[in-house]
This record gives C-alpha cells, sequence and structure tokens, in this order.
C-alpha cells in the first residue's frame, strides 16, 4: 500500500495533468538539495523516497577509479582498493553510497524543499500545456469565461487556462463570468509567467470556422473559401468559389433569406460581412472586392510590386475608400495586392500633366535671345515669360497687355523669335537661313542669301512672277483711270461748268499716277499689246462705275476744302 506522501503525490499530479514520476523526482532533488546545504558541502548528493513507507533520505555518492589513475575531483571520487576496503564486491566504475542524516534538517530546509518542489511542477506543468498544445495553432477551440484581469479575459481550455490580450478581442464583445465561447489558438508561449495558451477572437480562422459549421456546402469542400481579410468588430470580408457548376458559392453561404449568414452575424455579434465570388482574373475579382462600390476600370500599374490602379466614378470615390479607408484595406488583404484608387478627375488632371510634360520639351532661357535687348527682357521676365517657348506660344493680343510693350515693340519680338527658331531650322539642313526681309515704315529692306545659285533663281523667279502681276494690274488701273478721267471731263462740260477746276486737278493726279508706275517687262507690254481693243474697252467699262463714284467723292472733297 502506498503511503500517504505518495497519495497526496499522486492527487497533486492528477489535478496539474502531469506525470506522478515528476513530481516524486521533484520532491528526491529538493531533500537532496536541502540536505547538502544543511552540512555546507559541495559533495554529489541525491534524495530518496520510497513509496511503501513514505521515508525520505539523502545520501552522498562517489565513483570508484582505479588505483593507477588520478583522482581528478577527491570530494565524489574514490580509489578501488580504498572502496574495497569498504565493500568488497565494487569494481572500477562503480558507486558507493554514503548516507546523511536527515533528522536535524529544521524549518529553513524545509521551506528550501518546497520551493524547489513548487518550481519543478510549475515547470513540469508548462512542458505539458506546451506539448498539449503547440501543434494546435490556429485551431478552434470551445473555451469558458474563467476571468478578467485588467484588459484580458482570461479563458479556460479544461487541461490549461489562455489569455486573450485586448488587441485580439472584437470591440463589439463582452462577456460575462462563465459564459461558453469559441476562441482561435494563436500560440503557445513558452517563456511567458502565468497562463502561457494565446487564444484570439479577432483571428479570420474563427469567421471561416463559423463558416465550416453553418454552411454544409463548405463543410463538405463543394465551396471553398478562398482568401479572408477581416478587422474585427467592423467588417469581414470573403471570397468563396464553388468546384460544382451548379452551386452558387454566395447564395450558399448566405441561405434562404439570409438565415445562414446571420446566425454567424450574431455569433460575432453584429460584425458585418461581405461575401465575394472569387476570381482568377485579377481585375475581375478587384472590382468584387471593392463592393458596394461601382468600379469604372481596372489595370495593372505594377505586376512586379503587385500593384493596381482602380478608378472610379467621382461620386463612388468616398464609398469605395470606405470608412477611414477601410474598404480598400479589406480589398488590398484580400488581394494580396496594393491598390490605388483614383477618381475620373483625378486621372484626367495626371493625364493632362503627363501629356504636357512630353509636349512641352526643353526649356530655353529667353536671355539666348540676344535681338530682344536687355529692356525687352526686362519687362518680358516681369511679366512671368522666362523662356522662349513660352514666348513663342503667346498670341499679340497677350503681349500686347503686357506694361511697357506697343506695336514696334511687339514686332521687333516677332522677328527675334522667327530668326532664333529659323536658325535651328536652317541649322537642321546645313545651310545658313537667308534673313528675312524687314520693313520699317514704307521702306523697303534687301534680301540677303548666302548659299545656292540654285535658291537664288528661285527666289528672283518668284519675286519677278509678282513684279509682272503687280505692273499688269497697274497699267490696267492707269488706263481705267484716264478714259474714266476723260467721260468726267465732257460731263462736266455739258452740265457741270463749276467742276472744270475740280476735273483738272484730277485729270493732273491721275496723270501723276501714271508717270509713278514703274516701266513694265518687254513681255508684259507686248501682252498688253496683243490684247483686242474690245476686250480693253470692256475692262475699262466694268471698272466704270466705280470710278465715278470715287471722283464723285473726290470732287465733293475738294469743294468743301476750297469753302474752307
Amino acid at each position: 500500500m502506498a503511503s500517504v506522501l505518495y497519495q497526496s503525490i499522486e492527487l497533486l499530479s492528477q489535478e496539474k495533468s502531469i506525470d506522478p514520476a515528476i513530481v516524486v523526482g521533484a520532491v528526491e532533488e529538493a531533500i537532496a538539495l536541502a540536505t547538502r546545504k544543511f552540512y555546507k558541502t559541495q559533495e554529489n548528493m541525491r534524495g530518496e523516497l520510497n513509496k511503501e513507507t513514505g521515508q525520505i533520505t539523502a545520501y552522498i555518492y562517489k565513483t570508484v577509479v582505479a588505483d593507477d589513475d588520478p583522482l581528478e575531483d577527491p570530494l565524489n571520487q574514490i580509489t578501488l582498493t580504498e572502496a574495497q576496503a569498504l565493500s568488497p564486491e565494487v569494481e572500477v566504475g562503480s558507486e558507493l553510497r554514503f548516507y546523511r542524516d536527515t533528522t536535524p534538517l529544521g524549518r529553513i530546509a524545509a521551506q528550501l524543499a518546497k520551493q524547489v518542489i513548487f518550481q519543478k511542477v510549475r515547470e513540469a506543468e508548462r512542458d505539458t500545456v506546451f506539448n498539449e498544445y503547440a501543434h494546435r495553432e490556429k485551431e478552434v477551440l470551445n473555451a469558458t469565461v474563467k476571468r478578467i484581469e485588467g484588459q484580458d479575459i482570461i479563458y479556460d481550455l479544461g487541461k490549461a487556462e489562455a489569455r486573450c490580450p485586448k488587441r485580439e478581442q472584437s470591440r463589439l464583445e463582452q462577456f460575462s463570468i462563465g459564459e461558453r465561447v469559441r476562441v482561435v489558438l494563436l500560440k503557445v508561449d513558452r517563456a511567458a509567467k502565468g497562463p502561457q495558451v494565446i487564444v484570439s477572437r479577432a483571428a479570420p480562422e474563427l469567421v471561416q470556422n463559423l463558416f465550416q459549421s453553418e454552411v454544409p456546402e463548405i463543410y463538405d469542400s463543394t465551396v471553398v473559401i478562398r482568401a479572408i481579410a477581416r478587422e474585427a468588430g467592423e467588417r469581414t470580408k470573403i471570397a468563396v468559389q464553388s468546384r460544382d457548376k451548379d452551386v452558387d458559392p454566395v447564395g450558399a453561404c448566405v441561405g434562404m433569406k439570409g438565415m445562414r449568414v446571420q446566425s454567424i452575424i450574431r455569433e460575432l455579434r453584429g460584425e458585418k460581412i461581405d461575401i465575394i465570388e472569387w476570381s482568377d482574373e485579377i481585375t475581375t475579382f478587384a472590382e468584387k472586392a471593392l463592393q458596394p462600390a461601382k468600379v469604372s476600370r481596372v489595370s495593372i500599374a505594377d505586376l512586379t510590386d503587385k500593384q493596381l490602379e482602380v478608378i472610379v466614378d467621382d461620386t463612388q470615390l468616398s464609398l469605395a475608400i470606405g470608412k477611414k479607408g477601410q474598404n480598400v484595406r479589406l480589398a488590398a488583404k484580400l488581394l494580396g495586392w496594393k491598390i490605388d484608387i483614383k477618381s475620373e478627375e483625378e486621372k484626367r488632371q495626371e493625364v493632362e500633366q503627363q501629356m504636357q510634360a512630353l509636349s512641352g520639351g526643353p526649356s530655353t532661357p529667353i536671355e539666348q535671345v540676344t535681338e530682344l535687348g536687355d529692356g525687352i527682357i526686362q519687362k518680358l521676365v516681369a511679366a512671368g515669360i522666362t523662356t522662349v517657348e513660352s514666348l513663342a506660344d503667346m498670341t499679340p493680343e497677350q503681349l500686347e497687355e503686357i506694361p511697357g510693350i506697343g506695336e514696334k515693340t511687339l514686332e521687333k519680338i516677332s522677328i527675334a523669335v522667327r530668326h532664333y527658331f529659323g536658325q535651328f531650322e536652317e541649322g537642321e539642313e546645313g545651310h545658313v537661313p537667308d534673313a528675312e526681309a524687314e520693313t520699317d515704315e514704307g521702306e523697303g529692306a534687301e534680301a540677303e542669301t548666302s548659299e545656292g545659285e540654285g535658291a537664288e533663281s528661285a527666289v528672283a523667279g518668284e519675286e519677278r512672277e509678282a513684279v509682272l502681276e503687280t505692273d499688269q494690274a497697274e497699267a490696267e488701273n492707269a488706263a481705267s483711270v484716264i478714259t474714266e478721267a476723260e467721260n468726267v471731263q465732257a460731263a462736266e462740260d455739258e452740265n457741270l461748268p463749276a467742276a472744270e477746276e475740280d476735273a483738272e486737278e484730277y485729270s493732273t493726279e491721275a496723270e501723276a499716277a501714271v508717270e509713278d508706275i514703274p516701266p513694265a517687262d518687254e513681255a508684259e507690254v507686248e501682252t498688253l499689246q496683243d490684247q483686242p481693243e474690245a476686250a480693253f474697252d470692256q475692262d475699262a467699262q466694268s471698272a466704270e462705275e466705280p470710278l465715278l463714284e470715287e471722283t464723285e467723292t473726290a470732287s465733293a472733297t475738294t469743294d468743301e476744302e476750297g469753302g474752307a
């Protein structure tokens, strides 16, 4: 029959769920430590518990070594000759026991033994709990609320206690002592003091387990949960996929009239749940993940970094982002991609900026246009025009609005800008640009060319044609003026004797105009002489009416000047 002491050890072992041999070993080690401390010796000492009598003994032991071998540790070793003198049957390597009396052990030694026993039992308990739960991480366990310590909740798992910290709790949940709940085993902390099992009510695995319990299609793997993103107490997004084309995964999870999902929501104390159908196409999946917002389009911005660009309507932007960014954050967790949400207006502005950056090209400081002069450059810089490109893009009306810019200055700016860009265009073709014609109040400028007889002949040909056309038109106008003046003179002789002086004056002006006409080329003169007189008379007659009106106007003007 076991002693009373051993029976007590067995009860303690059952309560702590540890092996009785561990407790017996702790008692023996505690007695040995207390005895060695009492005798103040450094010799090896052991304790021994007799299960039948309950008696505890302590002894020191020495190892037998050969006579030829030196004693490395005289306290714990003994030669063969000395050992055989005590016990003739001993051999090299055997141990000799020397018992010590434990009767003189007092209160201090007993207290030390007690502390050692408790420490050993606690370590054994931790090892047992670790071996029980270490391989069950992410598993859902049934637990009972045991007590509340500050912000942490202590659960009773049956064989051990578990701690649920504040960060692993849902803000919607409040429990009372003794209430049974389901928790997710996060990890087993072996080095922690007190309860070392950490559980959670905020892990996504809890929602997955609840769906497996409520939805038979998920339990038999007809519908598979592909991804879960959760913010405990706020919202959960779950992506499901059906292996049977005849089974709707979303409808199976929702249930008739929402009965299945409503029971899960009640278990989670009112947490919102979005059930989304899984899609292998990432852009399609992203559109569904951002529900309830309506997405305009989704594009992959960076395949390496897994980044998506989502464009939504301006009215849907806040809904797509969600409260404090919750909707897009959960969608990003569900997809495993980064999501950049932009409105239509933001995207349009971004595209415009990119187009401007592409079309803008390099900018040239306005100071490089030396023809403008320092004064004009200062006025332009003061108006905010600092580059040649921005100056070239401005209209004459915009330039005239700048203080100090008049018509002459505007003309000078135009010529300087044309010269500046012209030198680059001509430089690309491999020749020096021709100087543009410059005019100043009716004075003609000379045409200068520096390259190519072919270019000179082409320019001369174009100028010759323009001169011929001008001379012919002026000759026709002069003939018409002379004929009209003669008709006017005849009419005045008959009906308007008072207008003689005006007609003479007009005739004198016409003759002066004819004299000022530059001589025409020989080819032009021959062309005019070859024309039939009838055609010439017809052209003169067609110009008669506007010239009569012009003559009458001139006469009236002359009369007014004479009266003055």
